[in-house]
């Protein structure tokens, strides 16, 4: 049986011609026409007013708490449900993460929990930082609105959510600095890579000039500042510009998938992963939660074994950040003591979304989970 993968890169053709625009011009290094012009491009596709491309999302995002100030002891508010990557680079600087739990209508953030943090940590929380997961919008007004009540610096993890809308606006937007990947199971892929956004023209330019190891305007090598080697290459930003074309085709292609899901799975004590009516998500990844009360019966573990038997890939919800061993010392914000995330993690798989997956295969997928409930 052929391999049905969770989330695979999806090549058209244009990309083989930036990338050898790049050979052809000797541009082999980090920096050149197609870095300079993928920059451009997806500052405007996303409507911000400017960009800087990066060898990786966390970088982005490492530089978008530096900017924030965040150094040693300083607090930074976490969505808990989330990949590492979006709070490690907090570490990196010195600060100390506080995780603050999900809501169920979009699994993201929850307001409520964010503004209990915010008030238990007045004066001390430099920052929040709020992720997209699975593509998904989180409630991104009521959490801009309490960034702006307590005067704390709103950074946005878009690393899932490239080309996904809330309230028509495109994400990577909301916060003063935003960051995206384009790692190789992303919408779009540059193989790896990320870009930090920002309508900060001046900050964009500082991100550029920590990220070429801060190199001062002298003949001569000379730093006055920390820097890091954190450009993205002018061959993969070739990738990337290839495949900015074709974004909007992969958005709906993975639409399509979620809705197949969603269709198929009606009549089974499961749930997809939702999202508010005023969103619209770019559908990454689809996910299912089991039903309380046919867990135990069935679990994401014998989901994802019986998959893995058809040689179908899928994958556990992202396991929260507060229950991770690297911090198990850290704040732990919930609503009324309800723990959201873990629920959703327990009960939680993530299934093929890769838009090469056929509607056969598709079904395949569909009918094994199926079998998973028969009794």
């Amino acid at each position: 049986m052929d391999k049905i993968w969770l989330s695979s890169p999806t090549m058209h053709g244009e990309e083989q011609k930036f990338v050898k625009e790049a050979f052809d011009s000797n541009w082999v290094a980090p920096l050149g026409e197609n870095v300079n012009k993928f920059e451009k491009e997806v500052a405007a596709y996303v409507g911000c007013a400017d960009a800087a491309a990066m060898s990786a999302g966390t970088h982005a995002l490492h530089m978008a708490f530096k900017l924030a100030g965040i150094s040693h002891g300083d607090v930074v508010i976490c969505s808990d449900l989330t990949f590492a990557a979006t709070v490690n680079p907090v570490s990196y600087l010195g600060g100390v993460q506080v995780f603050v739990d999900s809501e169920r209508e979009t699994w993201n953030m929850n307001p409520k929990a964010l503004e209990k943090a915010l008030e238990k940590y007045k004066g001390k929380a430099k920052a929040v930082v709020v992720a997209n997961l699975y593509g998904t919008p989180a409630k991104l007004d009521e959490i801009c609105d309490l960034c702006k009540k307590y005067g704390v610096t709103l950074i946005e993890d878009a690393a899932e959510s490239l080309s996904a809308t809330y309230k028509g606006k495109q994400t990577g937007t909301f916060g003063k600095y935003n960051a995206i990947s384009f790692n190789g199971n992303k919408i779009i892929t540059t193989s790896g890579g990320g870009m930090f956004l920002s309508d900060d023209v001046e900050a964009v330019k500082k991100v550029r000039f920590y990220s070429t190891q801060s190199r001062d305007p002298a003949p001569w090598y000379q730093h006055s500042e920390l820097g890091y080697n954190y450009r993205m290459s002018n061959i993969v930003a070739g990738i990337g510009r290839g495949q900015l074309i074709h974004i909007e085709q992969h958005r709906k292609l993975k639409t399509d998938i979620y809705n197949r899901y969603k269709k198929a799975f009606a009549d089974l004590p499961v749930e997809v992963n939702p999202y508010l009516e005023c969103s619209q998500p770019n559908f990454w990844l689809s996910c299912i939660t089991i039903n309380k009360d046919v867990m135990g019966k069935v679990t994401p573990e014998k989901i994802r074994l019986a998959l893995e038997n058809e040689n179908i890939e899928s994958r556990p919800i992202w396991k929260p950040m507060h229950m991770q061993p690297v911090y198990a010392d850290r704040d732990f914000i919930t609503v009324d003591g309800d723990n959201v995330g873990e629920d959703i993690f327990e009960r939680g798989l993530c299934l093929p979304s890769d838009i090469k997956m056929t509607e056969q295969q598709q079904d395949r997928v569909i009918d094994t989970i199926k079998r998973c409930f028969d009794v």
